[in-house]
């Protein structure tokens, strides 16, 4: 496509970042007249790529200054810098140019358009640098990592491995992570889930069939977290479901299994 990629850099400062960063606002184009947008945050040295998916209905309607109109409490777009800190380039995406009104992303997150839209994320970062690329979802988000993981092998520009958090293992549309065909992903595969997550459409009761449908996998773990603060409604983001209070150690689980392949967390 002709399209030019339009980016805004914009400045972060912070002492408490244990690695230099810096953000911007990327557009690029993904498909006949349709754009995706997304966060970047680069540290200095990074040592893989990691694209965060959102949870709900995943429309951040990101500002081109890089303000969250929605979802800034999302765990993971709220630990995004957290990210950064430990080493890795951050790339949070929002639905795409043609879902900016309701319902964005809900009923979309299955579909080859979906596919197309990361396909074109991965590939721009694999262009920027020689970086594994992986995809980190959480609760409605894990629909996303999931489902692409089961379309787009690496071979194919699909991601170097993927993570699954509180992921949503139960769905009256029969659209649950446990529903698609788990079989198909042939990358690393890290689940991480709350002991303690109350939301009905994540019950740890479940993981055990997820994992032993990732039977393609070359490696997979679970990591069951407990602790933190459990508030409000149980599958909002300062709920067990969203790991609140225990971020950092979060955060530091995911980033040491993708950087460091040889070990477990």
């Amino acid at each position: 496509m002709k399209n030019s990629i339009k980016v805004v850099l914009l400045l972060l400062v912070g002492w408490q970042v244990a690695w230099a960063q810096s953000t911007q606002v990327v557009d690029i184009p993904t498909r006949p007249g349709v754009t995706q947008r997304f966060v970047l945050i680069t540290p200095d040295h990074p040592r893989a790529a990691i694209i965060l998916f959102a949870g709900g209905h995943g429309g951040l309607r990101i500002t081109p200054e890089g303000k969250f109109r929605w979802g800034a409490g999302n765990f993971l777009v709220r630990s995004r810098k957290q990210f950064a800190a430990q080493g890795l380039t951050v790339a949070v995406v929002d639905a795409p140019s043609d879902r900016q009104k309701d319902p964005y992303l809900t009923g979309f997150r299955q579909t080859p358009q979906h596919v197309q839209d990361i396909r074109a994320v991965i590939a721009w970062l694999r262009q920027k640098s020689d970086l594994p690329v992986w995809l980190v979802g959480t609760s409605n988000g894990t629909k996303s990592v999931a489902y692409i993981a089961t379309q787009l092998p690496r071979a194919k520009g699909g991601p170097d491995g993927i993570v699954l958090t509180s992921t949503i293992l139960k769905d009256p549309d029969h659209r649950a992570v446990l529903d698609m065909a788990l079989s198909d992903i042939s990358v690393p595969v890290l689940v991480v889930h709350h002991k303690y997550d109350d939301c009905p459409l994540c019950p740890p009761a479940l993981l055990g069939q997820l994992m032993n449908k990732l039977s393609a996998s070359p490696r997979k773990q679970l990591v069951l977290v407990t602790g933190g603060v459990e508030r409000g409604n149980p599958c909002m983001p300062y709920a067990h479901h969203g790991f609140n209070d225990v971020e950092s150690k979060v955060v530091k689980k995911i980033a040491l299994w993708i950087t460091q392949p040889a070990g477990k967390v």
